[in-house]
Order: C-alpha cells, then sequence, then structure tokens
C-alpha cells in the first residue's frame, strides 16, 4: 500500500529546516517525508484492528515535523519511521465508520495496571506513553508500529475509536479530534481566571483559533453570560469566519494591545520603542485570560502584555523552541498553563460541536497523496489563501 513516511535523516532535516525558514511547508520537497510502497502495519496484539483512513487532517504538529521546528522534547516519545495523519475518519472492518483517538495511552499499551492519570480519565497525561508492547510514540501518527493516516492503512485499537454519526459527512468527521482539542481548551480556560465572566482574549485564528473560539460559546449556550471575547486574525477569512464562530469583536494582530486598552481602560507601562527593553508596549492592567493558539515566541510574548497581573494566559498552540523573557509572568503573577489533546469524552462534545456550527464547511480543500507536497504547501500557508483545514483524500486509496 502507499503512505507517507517520515525517516530519521537528520542531513535531510536540516535541510527542511532551512527551507521552512524560507518558504513554510517547503520542508516536503528537501525533508525525510516521501511516498512510499509499505507493508500494512501489524497488529501488536489480536485486540487491534485494521483502519482505513478516508479522510486524513494536516495539522500545525504535522507542519513543524515537516519544517524541522519540532522541540527535540519529543524525540524520546517518537519512534521512526513513521507515518503522519492523527485527525482521521475511517472505516473498521465491521463497516464502522469511526473517528480516530489517536493518542497511545495504558489501556492501548497493555500497560495494567494503568498509570495513575490514566485511571482518573486524563489520558492525554498518560505517563506511560514510551512503555508497554508499542514503541516509543505519544499518538498515533507519531510512532511506527501503528501507522498513521496519511497512507491507505494503519491499526488501531479499540479503545482509540469512535463511531461517526450517520448525519455527519466525512469533512465533517475529520474536524472531530481538533474540536476536541478545542473542547477541552476550553474546560481549562473556563476553569480558570475566566470563570467569573471576564473577558477573554484569543490570539490566533487558524484551525485552532477558531475552534476554540466555538467551543467556548458551545461550553455556555443557555447560560446567562454575555461575555466579550476578542480575538486577532490576520486574514479577511479568518476575521469572517471568526466572527461567525462567536468573537464578539476581531481585530489585527498588531491592535489587540489598543482593543485590551478601550475595554479595560488599562495604560501602557512603557512605549513600544527599541529603548523602552523588555516592558515596551506592557499594559498596566489587561483581561484575566489570553487564549494563545498559535504559540510562537511573538504571540506568547505578546500574550504577557495583554494579561492582567494574576490572570492566566493558556498556550493551546504548540510551541517550538522559542525566547521568551518571563520577567513579566513573575512580576505580576501571571499564570502560564500548558494545554495538550483531550479526554476520551471530549470527543462526544466535539460531535455535537461539530454538528450544531456545521464546522465541515471548514475543510477547504484535499488532496491526493501523489500530491503531498501541494497538499502540506496549501496547509503551511492556509490562512493567506483564505483556507482554514486542509486534509488527505484516502477514498481512492488501495490498501
Amino acid at each position: 500500500m502507499r503512505a507517507l513516511v517520515f525517516s530519521r535523516r537528520p542531513g535531510q532535516l536540516a535541510a527542511a529546516a532551512v527551507a521552512g525558514r524560507i518558504r513554510p511547508g517547503a520542508g516536503a520537497g528537501v525533508g525525510p517525508i516521501g511516498l512510499r510502497d509499505v507493508d500494512p502495519p501489524e497488529p501488536p496484539t489480536d485486540e487491534w484492528l485494521p483502519f482505513r483512513p478516508r479522510l486524513a487532517g494536516i495539522c500545525g504538529s504535522d507542519l513543524a515535523t515537516i519544517d524541522g521546528r519540532s522541540s527535540r522534547y519529543f524525540e524520546p516519545i517518537v519512534s521512526f519511521p513513521f507515518t503522519p495523519g492523527h485527525e482521521v475518519v475511517g472505516d473498521l472492518p465491521d463497516g464502522t465508520r469511526a473517528v480516530l483517538v489517536p493518542v497511545l495511552h495504558c489501556e492501548v499499551r497493555g500497560v495494567d495496571p494503568v498509570c495513575p492519570s490514566c485511571a482518573s480519565g486524563a489520558i492525554h497525561h498518560c505517563e506511560r506513553i514510551a512503555f508497554g508492547h508499542l514503541e516509543p510514540g505519544l499518538q498515533s501518527g507519531f510512532t511506527r508500529e501503528t501507522g498513521g493516516g496519511w497512507s491507505a492503512g494503519m491499526v488501531v485499537h479499540p479503545a482509540q475509536v469512535v463511531p461517526v454519526p450517520d448525519d455527519l459527512s466525512d469533512e465533517a468527521a475529520v474536524m472531530v479530534e481538533p474540536t476536541a482539542c478545542a473542547v477541552h481548551a476550553a474546560q481549562v480556560v473556563l476553569g480558570g481566571a475566566a470563570r467569573d465572566g471576564g473577558p477573554i482574549a484569543v490570539i490566533g485564528a487558524g484551525t485552532l483559533g477558531l475552534l476554540t473560539l466555538a467551543a467556548l460559546r458551545h461550553a455556555e449556550r443557555g447560560g446567562d453570560t454575555d461575555r466579550l471575547i476578542l480575538t486577532t486574525a490576520k486574514h479577511p477569512e479568518q476575521r469572517r469566519l471568526a466572527g461567525e464562530l462567536g468573537a464578539t469583536r476581531v481585530v489585527a494582530p498588531d491592535e489587540l494591545a489598543r482593543a485590551v486598552r478601550g475595554v479595560t481602560g488599562s495604560l501602557v507601562l512603557a512605549s513600544d520603542d527599541a529603548t523602552a527593553g523588555a516592558a515596551a508596549g506592557q499594559l498596566t492592567g489587561g483581561f484575566p485570560t489570553v487564549v494563545d493558539c498559535v504559540g510562537s515566541e511573538e504571540s506568547i510574548a505578546q500574550a504577557l502584555r495583554v494579561v492582567a497581573p494574576g490572570g492566566d494566559v493558556v498556550l493551546v498552540g504548540m510551541p517550538g523552541p522559542t525566547h521568551v523573557d518571563l520577567t513579566p509572568l513573575w512580576h505580576r503573577e501571571t499564570s502560564l498553563r500548558g494545554c495538550y489533546a483531550y479526554r476520551r469524552a471530549d470527543f462526544d462534545t466535539a460531535i455535537e460541536v461539530v454538528r450544531d456550527l456545521d464546522l465541515g464547511r471548514l475543510v477547504s480543500a484535499t488532496y491526493p497523496l501523489d500530491r503531498h507536497r501541494d497538499a502540506i504547501a496549501h496547509a503551511a500557508a492556509a490562512g493567506a489563501r483564505g483556507a482554514v483545514k486542509v486534509a488527505f483524500d484516502l477514498r481512492g486509496e488501495r490498501p
């Protein structure tokens, strides 16, 4: 069968890092990923099942890997060569159409007894992602044994699949996994400083930012809160969709501080110029909650500038190696919290959000595997090209 395979080739990975800095997504042309004819993966135990992908999304973490921007933190929890693709809708042998829950947690790995995190249902905090009867891997799509969604076939554990309701299209179903991430993010946000109904700033209106907006509004549906959610968006289509999915107001990224000042009456601690040092543009007040759905050095620094003293910065976008001055974090007693993946139950809520808001419309383009370079380039420039989610279409692939 055909699959896109990512190998451990340091020279090519270095070339991808250079190319990706010049043009995002260019790592696909020079890096260690390529279309191969491979044998279907063998089920690790008798419990495991073949799974035939229909659609598989391209995620920001996939793009970071292809362009050599991923943190070395991941090296002990990835095994090579692997086939990417963890946002997947596909078919089980009995004909059931299902969405993949890609986390390779204790139950999936055959670990008994399960770790304390898995015992509590927090599979995204699993402490055994490098143990059990599988090679290291935090998720399917990042380990060599399971295969991944960018292929004609992979294997799954029964604990990893959620049946898709008949009324959801494949395009809607492929949005369920990233929406589950957003559902979890909304729970984290609303359980922190935002619990009292204060305004929220969301930085970024790519796939994750838009879905987080949708999940926040869905979580508060039926309540009395008319919460202000201020969102940054670079491109026209992002601005339009952010308004549709729940943003009270949408501004350009460089207008965020001004907009927060207008709401809170905060002052600027120091002018934003080269002589002002680390305090350049720092607000004296701010919003109690800032959600960073980008994860870049610039977005984290911006979040710290506009969050209120004692407030929460929730990091939903996956960061890489960054250099950020954390003095304001210390001085203003701000909380910086990561937000990764989901619990299994979040997929049930995600299906509701996808259905209620017709999120299948966010799938802007699909590509066959043999046009993977075009697909990756499109995904890397999605915002500028008026797109949101780009996916591989495997429905014509033979397993």
